[in-house]
């Protein structure tokens, strides 16, 4: 009988999620077995659903709070925590001790397997930045007792983690900070803003910003990220990161919220409400070393990538309105 060799075995932690199972299907090759990892807190079966017929493909309910044990692991990618400040913020004690236990419990495994690790760090760990753009050498300005602190300082000591284990054990590690990353699979309760907007406006509701609209940000396609990710656990064992990903192509949040009107054709308007607090006034990523060393940037307009995660979007809220269509018929039957 013939039996496939597999050549590596991948675990991802979070891969049910948003990015996490974007992530898994791009990974998901011959010769490559995907173990994902998630607690489903924030994932969804549903993300994941077409890759559960692949026999190279394995889903594992777990939270990884709690350690867990594989056999012949040969690289990690770590991806598990919510990454919306709504989603964060609903338990920030859990939101911190996934970061940095769960940070903990995968480097313990990949310290086991002799494997190699990718921790998806944030642009979050620059906090309010005070120089622009952001560069890898920039320390932050973060509010450590703060409501985004569970976040922000989570992902700054499980960066302290990483560093800590590759010297004192020699570990393989990359880190990558992502900046405001978007897309399809986003969940529909999200929080972020460009859900947020995307919503609002294909239901023609009001559009809501948060202080005056003048913050900026800058968006990066799901598609373009992960290529990112990829070409970073591929470089050399003497580089380590971090390393920033995302968009050079800064906006603000005002200039975003009519960019999506337009593109919905939507009878929207604007209202504004009170900044959150410690809500970052600009961010852009300086991707030099990531064009350097990976020889990657991004390639999706931000139109396009609206266009698609518009799309996406269109298609949840017309299947969400057949289903109440559907289920108040049958409950006037």
């Amino acid at each position: 009988m013939n039996m496939a060799i597999h050549s590596k075995q991948i675990v991802i932690t979070g891969g049910a999620g948003f990015l996490g199972s974007h992530l898994c299907e791009q990974l998901l090759r011959p010769g490559v077995r995907v173990t994902c990892i998630d607690n489903l807190v924030t994932g969804s079966m549903e993300n994941i659903q077409r890759l559960l017929q692949d026999p190279d493909f394995q889903f594992i309910k777990h939270d990884v709070v709690i350690p867990v044990e594989l056999d012949g692991v040969d690289e990690i990618y770590n991806f598990a925590c919510p990454a919306s400040p709504r989603q964060y913020q609903m338990n920030p004690i859990q939101t911190l001790k996934t970061s940095v236990y769960g940070a903990a419990n995968m480097l313990e495994l990949c310290f086991q397997s002799r494997a190699k690790i990718l921790q998806a760090s944030t642009s979050e760990v620059y906090g309010d930045p005070e120089i622009h753009p952001q560069s890898e050498t920039y320390l932050g300005n973060v509010n450590p007792i703060g409501t985004r602190a569970c976040y922000e300082e989570g992902k700054r000591a499980a960066e302290t983690l990483y560093f800590d284990y590759y010297r004192q054990y020699g570990l393989r590690i990359k880190i990558a900070r992502l900046f405001n990353v978007y897309g399809p699979r986003m969940q529909i309760d999200d929080g972020r803003v460009i859900p947020n907007f995307i919503l609002q406006a294909l239901q023609n509701q009001p559009v809501t910003i948060y202080g005056d609209g003048k913050q900026t940000r800058s968006f990066c396609y799901v598609a373009d990220i992960v290529q990112g990710l990829i070409s970073l656990m591929s470089t050399t064992d003497d580089f380590t990161g971090p390393v920033n990903i995302g968009s050079t192509g800064e906006l603000t949040i005002l200039e975003l919220a009519q960019t999506i009107i337009e593109l919905t054709g939507s009878r929207s308007r604007l209202i504004f409400k009170d900044k959150p607090q410690d809500d970052p006034v600009r961010r852009r990523p300086d991707i030099r070393l990531a064009h350097n060393a990976l020889a990657w940037a991004p390639v999706t307009s931000l139109q396009e990538g609206l266009n698609q995660t518009i799309a996406y979007f269109d298609g949840l809220i017309s299947s969400q309105s057949m289903y109440n269509s559907q289920k108040a018929a049958a409950a006037g039957k």
